[in-house]
């Protein structure tokens, strides 16, 4: 029997997940097409069942807004997955032609170091409010890593010519480099000094 492969092109089986918080929450089962529609998730928290490429294809269908306003979208999200699906395929096509690896193991390296440890609620004491550092949940850090890694590439590619798939596969790679230049891994690192002010 032949070996399943991501978009019948990379090897997913021999992957680890280094940082044990997350080893549950990332989904590394041998899918050939990383679409199946929710039809494993059958409560808010089964998401994590899903494959990890796949949660990062349903972040690229809804990127977010510019600056907060609803007046101004990526204007790329038509709804239609097959696009976000082909967008995600050349990016990883991007990742592995600039590296020389497996871009699922770049990618999932680059969401461990980008997903942040601690975050800063606020809490309120009689009348007054302070900000205080609180554990991030491994739930919770993948969610943070994917959005800031589509946000930050549609960030760079709107308005400009630079397509979604160089700028994604750009953030990608320069957070499994751990350079600040990345979007994801600057956030992170201004959430946990907040964090650790905030103590």
């Amino acid at each position: 029997m032949s070996e399943i492969k991501l978009f019948n092109r990379w090897d997913t089986s021999q992957i680890k997940v280094e940082d044990p918080g997350l080893v549950r929450y990332i989904n590394l089962k041998p899918l050939i097409v990383p679409k199946t529609g929710g039809k494993n998730v059958k409560v808010v928290f089964h998401k994590s069942k899903n494959h990890i490429v796949e949660r990062l294809i349903n972040k690229v269908m809804v990127p977010g807004h510019k600056g907060k306003k609803h007046k101004l979208t990526s204007g790329h999200c038509c709804g239609k997955a097959i696009n976000k699906y082909a967008i995600v395929e050349r990016m990883l096509a991007i990742i592995e032609k600039r590296t020389g690896k497996n871009p699922v193991e770049v990618y999932v390296k680059a969401l461990e170091n980008a997903a942040p440890r601690e975050e800063v609620t606020t809490i309120e004491y009689g009348g007054a409010r302070y900000p205080k550092a609180v554990e991030c949940s491994p739930q919770r850090r993948i969610d943070i890593a994917l959005r800031q890694f589509v946000q930050g590439a549609y960030q760079k590619s709107f308005g400009s010519k630079r397509k979604i798939e160089d700028a994604l596969a750009d953030e990608i790679i320069k957070a499994y480099n751990l350079d600040q230049s990345s979007v994801a891994i600057a956030k992170k690192l201004e959430l946990e000094r907040q964090a650790d002010a905030s103590r």
